[in-house]
């Protein structure tokens, strides 16, 4: 029976809850830390923050990673930066307008006192990484330099040239090394999480592959904290690393966690366009780019002259003229379907027609090459190598791709999930981006929740009850062992004539195609019919080589689509029931006269909250009511 989630979000003035919150939390005293024992999945910005902070509070920890080390997780990949609102420019920024362009950014779906909590501790985290040595760009006087991103008007993006992620998560995995040296933390490589072990109601363990030798292994502990990232690559092309997936999440959603707005994904409008259909993943041009390139496309529809050949005037720099507060700086949403928009009509460029372009001779003229180097070398370089093309002398052509996933597992404000002692931190969780993440928000979301949010929250959980001593030959363990050994055997039975990469090539292109940048209910209800016919194909036909007792990637590959099948499903029913546009989730049927998204704010303000009934069956939906009392919702103008 769908019920109304109680997201624990405290009362009193919005800049006062999270500090009068961790006042009124429960403390765990430093001698009763140490007989706590914390798990942690992921080591990524947001796992190995978390990892790293409660190992020095005292704490216990055991940290699973899928890497051979924290320093391959997916954080790396991000290029462009991390938002605060230091306001070092002197240019309007403040704590308020960080929450507000975020709420106002991800269309009113998000909650309040998430975002602004998010906003309120961003500064501390530009501290904390100044602190562990992080190298971020200064300007001439020696303050830390800012850049401007998308669906903001203030310069708040503190970034490391176009490696802001890779140097982030260095300064989270060297305070991560430390606790391992001192044994505070227990690091296992890997290792990938098959399945959650409940006792009593309570998370108190996982089953996870030794991706080495192939066996299972059981951990247990009184919490287990999730932070293994998003689940983009159901779309099989995505700029996630292809080892990204939601195996962990979706394990954890099947035992009782509820799935939060799993429609919500994120297209980039700013990534190397396909080259050929035997890419299995694609790359992301950092939206900071955005600063100082210009998007344009010619003027006539089907034009393929060279972009040299094309004089200013037969150029059509359509975000410049349909948006001038904002110009190239529109959000991700915003500026995507924009793209698609002027492809649809005739006017991309290159040989698929797929792209457009961003280009940066204005910004060279003014400045020389020299400065723009210096801002965006390392981007410049790689988009060399991938497509052979000077970026410096040509414009690059780009086209939006799925980049990030805003929904996840359900949190309440604490981050703790529908299962009690499981919590769930950074892209993992749904809870602060709404349905449109502005760009720069994911790194601060991630080192927010591990750094400065799960130490409160956990200790208030941890002290809040009693925990029996279970070991890993406690019956749930042999019995959740026994589920996952004996999905392995089915997918090593089946025998096919398939690959896993075969079937999850043609899941993603269904979901690109039905529920990608632009949905509609016919093509939803096509997408219902057509996976769970893949699905039933994939366990008939598929083929798994090799064995379970050895290191074997492939049993890895048919456990992850295996997945996907019925995350795909989830994603494509949550599109269907919300008759609305919102940020990234854009129904053709719900737009403005001007093609903007149309919010129906009567009927679906409200987190979806999904809980699993089964594979093939209906999920059962719980509503989470959305109330905004500081920002009120409105149609997203960026004119």
């Amino acid at each position: 029976m769908p019920t109304t989630l109680n997201s624990q979000i405290p009362g009193g003035p919005i800049e006062k809850r999270w500090d009068d919150h961790r006042f009124s939390m429960k403390l765990v005293n430093p001698a009763n830390k140490r007989k706590y024992h914390v798990i942690v999945i992921g080591t990524g910005l947001a796992g190995s923050s978390a990892a790293a902070t409660l190992a020095e509070l005292g704490y216990r920890v055991t940290v699973l990673s899928f890497h051979e080390s924290p320093r391959r997780a997916h954080s790396i990949a991000a290029q462009g930066g991390i938002n605060a609102p230091k306001n070092y420019q002197n240019d309007g920024d403040s704590v308020w307008r960080l929450f507000y362009d975020t709420v106002k950014g991800g269309d009113y779906r998000a909650r309040e006192s998430n975002v602004y909590r998010l906003a309120q501790v961003s500064g501390s985290i530009i501290d904390q990484c100044v602190a562990q040595g992080v190298p971020f760009a200064r300007e001439y006087g020696g303050l830390l330099d800012n850049r401007s991103f998308g669906g903001a008007q203030v310069s708040r993006t503190f970034y490391a040239r176009g490696q802001t992620g890779q140097q982030l998560l260095l300064g989270a995995y060297q305070a991560l090394s430390k606790e391992i040296a001192k044994k505070r933390v227990t690091f296992y490589p890997r290792r990938e999480m098959l399945d959650l072990v409940l006792i009593d109601g309570r998370a108190r363990g996982v089953v996870a592959r030794n991706m080495v030798d192939g066996s299972l292994e059981s951990y247990t502990g009184d919490a287990v904290i999730l932070a293994t990232g998003g689940y983009g690559n159901v779309f099989y092309l995505s700029t996630n690393a292809k080892a990204s997936n939601a195996t962990a999440i979706w394990r954890a959603h099947k035992r009782g966690a509820f799935f939060g707005n799993p429609c919500y994904t994120q297209i980039h409008p700013t990534c190397i366009p396909v080259g050929s259909g035997f890419q299995s993943k694609l790359t992301l041009m950092s939206e900071s780019l955005r600063n100082d390139g210009r998007i344009w496309v010619p003027k006539k529809a089907g034009d393929a002259r060279a972009p040299g050949d094309i004089p200013e005037n037969e150029r059509d720099y359509y975000l410049e003229r349909l948006y001038p507060s904002f110009g190239n700086l529109v959000p991700r949403d915003v500026a995507s379907r924009r793209a698609k928009e002027m492809c649809d009509n005739g006017h991309g460029v290159g040989t698929t027609k797929l792209a457009v372009y961003l280009d940066f001779a204005d910004a060279i003229r003014r400045n020389g090459a020299d400065w723009v180097r210096e801002k965006y070398g390392n981007l410049f370089d790689m988009y060399h190598e991938i497509t052979g093309e000077n970026a410096y002398e040509v414009p690059m052509r780009i086209y939006p791709a799925v980049h990030y996933t805003m929904g996840g597992l359900w949190v309440d404000y604490n981050l703790m999930s529908t299962i009690p002692g499981m919590f769930v931190l950074g892209e993992a969780n749904f809870s602060d981006h709404g349905a449109n993440r502005l760009g720069a928000s994911a790194l601060m979301q991630g080192l927010a929740d591990g750094y400065f949010i799960i130490p409160y929250t956990i200790g208030n959980y941890l002290a809040s009850g009693t925990f029996t001593p279970a070991g890993t030959d406690h019956a749930a363990f042999r019995d959740a062992e026994k589920s996952v050994a004996g999905v392995t055997a089915r997918l090593l039975g089946a025998k096919g004539k398939k690959t896993v990469e075969e079937y999850h090539r043609e899941l993603g292109t269904l979901m690109w195609d039905n529920c990608g940048m632009a949905r509609t209910a016919e093509k939803l209800k096509k997408a219902l019919t057509e996976i769970p016919l893949l699905r039933e194909d994939f366990w008939k036909n598929v083929t798994v080589p090799g064995s379970s007792d050895d290191l074997n990637g492939e049993v890895e590959r048919a456990h992850r689509v295996a997945d996907y099948f019925e995350l795909a499903e989830l994603m494509v029913r949550d599109a269907l029931h919300r008759e609305e546009s919102a940020g990234g989730h854009f129904r053709e049927e719900y737009q403005t006269s001007e093609g903007e998204a149309k919010r129906d704010d009567e009927k679906f303000s409200y987190v979806a909250a999904w809980e699993f009934a089964g594979t093939g069956a209906e999920p059962v939906l719980h509503k989470e009511p959305l109330a905004f009392e500081y920002v009120k919702p409105s149609q997203r103008s960026y004119k």
